[in-house]
C-alpha cells in the first residue's frame, strides 16, 4: 500500500510543488488510517473466516455438544481464547504492516527520486505525533475483538452440515469487514471530539 500510494500521489504533488512533502503525507495516512484499516481486513479474511470454520465444524460434528456434556466450559476454552488473541495480536499486526508499507513507499519514493533512507525515516517519524499513533494503536485493539467475537459468534451458531460450516466462515468475514468500517467511522468521531486532530 505504501508503495502503490507513494506511486498515485507523486505526480500530483509534483504539480503543486511539494514533492517534498511525500514521506510526511504516506507516512501520516499509513500511520492513522490505512495500516489498521488495511490490516484489519486482511485479518478479518484470513482469522475471522479460520475461527468460523473451524468453530462452526466443532459444532456439526457436535464436539461443543461433547465438551458441555462432560462438564467443560466450551465457552471458556474455545471463544475466550479466540478473542483474546485476535484483539492482541492484530496490533502487532498492524505496527508490523504499518513498518512494511513505509518501507514499500521509501521504494516508491526512491524509483524516480533519490531520498536517502535515513532522510526518509526522519520526515515521517519527525511529522508523527502522539494524537496520531494512539488513535489508530487503540482502535487496532477493537478491530481485532470485533473479528475475533464475530468469527466465535458465527461458528457456534453454525447449523446444516458442511454448507453451514461454509456459511459460518463467509459471514464471519462479510460483518467483521463492515463492523471494521463502522468501528474505523466511530473511532475518527471519537479522536475528532476529543481533539486528536
Amino acid at each position: 500500500m505504501g508503495l502503490v500510494l507513494t506511486m498515485q500521489l507523486r505526480p500530483s504533488m509534483i504539480d503543486y510543488g511539494v514533492e517534498s512533502q511525500l514521506p510526511v503525507i504516506v507516512g501520516i495516512s499509513i500511520i492513522r488510517e490505512i495500516g489498521p484499516v488495511i490490516t484489519a481486513l486482511i485479518f478479518a479474511g484470513k482469522i475471522g473466516s479460520s475461527i468460523g470454520a473451524e468453530l462452526g465444524s466443532m459444532k456439526v460434528t457436535e464436539q461443543i455438544d461433547a465438551m458441555e456434556v462432560s462438564g467443560t466450559n466450551p465457552f471458556k476454552y474455545l471463544v475466550v481464547t479466540r478473542v483474546l488473541a485476535a484483539t492482541f495480536m492484530l496490533p502487532v499486526l498492524v505496527m508490523l504492516g504499518d513498518a512494511i508499507s513505509l518501507y514499500g513507499s521509501w521504494l516508491g519514493v526512491n524509483i524516480r527520486g533519490n531520498t536517502s533512507f535515513t532522510l526518509f525515516w526522519m520526515q515521517v517519524f519527525d511529522s508523527l505525533s502522539f494524537n496520531d499513533v494512539l488513535p489508530a494503536f487503540i482502535k487496532s485493539y477493537f478491530f481485532g475483538f470485533a473479528v475475533g467475537i464475530i468469527g466465535c459468534d458465527k461458528g457456534f451458531n453454525s447449523n446444516k452440515g458442511t454448507e453451514g460450516v461454509g456459511r459460518s466462515a463467509n459471514s464471519a468475514v462479510v460483518v467483521s469487514s463492515v463492523l471494521i468500517f463502522v468501528i474505523d467511522l466511530l473511532a475518527v468521531q471519537i479522536t475528532d471530539a476529543l481533539g486528536f486532530t
